[in-house]
Formats: structure tokens, C-alpha cells, sequence
């Protein structure tokens, strides 16, 4: 059985006790980053025996696991979050798909959905872009192509990108309410809802990853949020 199990996107306590359990039972875990499962193991007392899998392991290292597969239960973990969702691991997915292994999901923690659910736009309907498009260009026309888009918007983000992706949206997505997550689940966890401009004003000088909300066509940031208090940091965590 191959285990997709999600893991903390921030804080070490948000992994489920089934998710501790089936990394402490299985013969092998791959991992996107080792370092980052170590400590993770380590926090909850897990010893395990751990594979490196991420966009560079080729296909030699998914050989291998699907060889692994038909002997002993494997776990697959992200570096943060559930893998497979923008993800390198979703290739490993396809082929033990393919090659008749079983794959079971241990639900957790996502970024998208966390996210999502603390942005305060609307949830009913949403469309997951991803990590957005390293190149300006093809920024762009990304939004251009969501001016008529009324379903609400996630994508991530990082914070040497956030201030052109900001200036971008400016432009062509300029009025709609936004809410940008910083860090979350982490000790410095911060929710900004606004608009574009209003977001440039504020990270000035932007750290740490960003999970980037947008409303939809129709929505006008400025009937939307009502009240300064819609940016009260979150900031918390005993991580």
C-alpha cells in the first residue's frame, strides 16, 4: 500500500494521530525533504527509514519505490502539507496507479484549504491555480484571463514575488477583494485582507510564504471589507 500523508504547514502539532501512527508502521517513508520529515519524526518519537523523493529523483528513485511497494507499505510525505497537490509525488501516484498498488490518503493539513477557509471570501466554489508563474508575462495574461473569472482564487506565492504579483493584480484585477496569508499556522501568522494597492502598502518589505486569495468577478474590495479589523493578525503558535 502506498500512504499519501499529509503533514504540518507550519506548526509540528497539526498532524493526526492515524498520520503518526502509519509513519511509525510502514517500511519506508519518501520523503520531498528529509530534513524536514527528521524533524518532524523526531518531535513525535517516530523512527523510521527515509528515502529522499522530490522533482529531481528521476525515474530510477520511482523504480525503486514501486520495486519497494510489492514487498512493504510505503508512506509518501510533501515537504508541508498533503502530497501530491503541486507536488512532485503525484508522479509516483500515477504509476503505482498504474501498476495496481494500492494508494490511501491520510487527510490533513493543506495550505490551500487553510487558506481558503481563514480568507473570509467566498468558499462555495474556488479555483487552485498553484504556485503562480515565475515570469511576468505569463503573470499577466494569467490574470487577464481570470477578469471574468467568479469563482474565488487561490494560488501561492513567495516573498520575493509577492510585490510583482501585487503591482500585477493592481492592474488588472485592481478592485477585487484579496486576502493574502502569511506564514500560516507559524508563529508570525498573519491574514491581510484588502486590495491590491492596500496589499503593496502594507508589505513593504514581504517575508515568508504567502497563500494569495482572490475574490471574484463582481466582488469590489472596497463593499466587501468593512471595518479595520478585518486585519487583525493571527499570530500564534507554540510550535
Amino acid at each position: 500500500m502506498l500512504y499519501l500523508v499529509a503533514t504540518p504547514i507550519g506548526n509540528l502539532e497539526d498532524i493526526s494521530l492515524r498520520a503518526i501512527r502509519v509513519l511509525g508502521e510502514v517500511g519506508v517513508i519518501a520523503a520531498e525533504d528529509t530534513r524536514t520529515t527528521r524533524k518532524l519524526l523526531s518531535r513525535h518519537g517516530i523512527k523510521a527509514r527515509l528515502m529522499s523523493y522530490h522533482q529531481f529523483s528521476g525515474e530510477g528513485r520511482t523504480r525503486n519505490l514501486l520495486n519497494l511497494l510489492e514487498i512493504q507499505d510505503v508512506a509518501l510525505v510533501s515537504e508541508a502539507g498533503m502530497p501530491a497537490i503541486s507536488d512532485p509525488g503525484y508522479e509516483l501516484v500515477r504509476v503505482a496507479v498504474e501498476h495496481g498498488v494500492g494508494v490511501s490518503a491520510l487527510p490533513g493539513p493543506s495550505a490551500v484549504v487553510t487558506g481558503l477557509a481563514v480568507s473570509g471570501l467566498p468558499t462555495h466554489q474556488f479555483v487552485y491555480l498553484g504556485f503562480l508563474p515565475r515570469k511576468t508575462g505569463e503573470r499577466r495574461r494569467l490574470f487577464q484571463s481570470l477578469e471574468d473569472e467568479k469563482r474565488t482564487v487561490v494560488a501561492f506565492e513567495s516573498p520575493h514575488r509577492i510585490r510583482k504579483t501585487l503591482e500585477e493584480m493592481k492592474l488588472v484585477l485592481a478592485e477585487r477583494p484579496l486576502a493574502l496569508c502569511r506564514e500560516l499556522t507559524k508563529m508570525h501568522e498573519e491574514v491581510f485582507r484588502g486590495d491590491a494597492a492596500m496589499a503593496l502598502d502594507h508589505f513593504v518589505q514581504p517575508r515568508g510564504e504567502f497563500t494569495v486569495v482572490v475574490g471574484g468577478a463582481g466582488l469590489r474590495a472596497a463593499e466587501y471589507w468593512k471595518g479595520a479589523a478585518a486585519n487583525r493578525p493571527g499570530g500564534r503558535s507554540d510550535e
